[in-house]
């Protein structure tokens, strides 16, 4: 009988497992590079227009929400992939809307980031 890890010590082996996953996104998915890129230019812009704090909260979310589902729509294609290397329409339909969940958080992050921004260029 093997001795198991205490609570703290398995909840910390996760946020290692976790780490680990959320740079492995960052060093081999080109959409989150570019999201990365992009979450930084937000970034960069929010300073510069010194935004209020609710703003910063709300970009936030919104650069949280894309990426985060970016690497869900990661992992669905590639249990994909696994599961059914040759294409298969199902898979393929599968992929799509993983890649449509994407889309969505992606476009109402734009709109966030027009309602913030736009006002304080013009």
């Amino acid at each position: 009988m093997t001795k198991k890890d205490s609570f703290v010590v398995n909840r910390i082996k996760s946020i290692g497992y976790a780490f680990k996953g959320a740079l492995l996104l960052l060093k081999t998915e080109a959409s989150i590079k570019i999201q990365f890129v992009i979450a930084l230019i937000v970034t960069l812009t929010g300073l510069y227009y010194q935004i209020s704090l609710t703003e910063w909260m709300v970009q936030l979310l919104c650069i949280g929400m894309v990426m985060s589902i970016e690497g869900i729509n990661t992992a669905i294609e590639a249990i994909a992939d696994f599961i059914h290397p040759e294409h298969h329409n199902k898979i393929g339909l599968i992929k799509d809307i993983a890649a449509g969940a994407v889309f969505i958080a992606s476009v109402f992050a734009i709109v966030v980031g027009f309602i913030i921004y736009l006002p304080k260029i013009f």
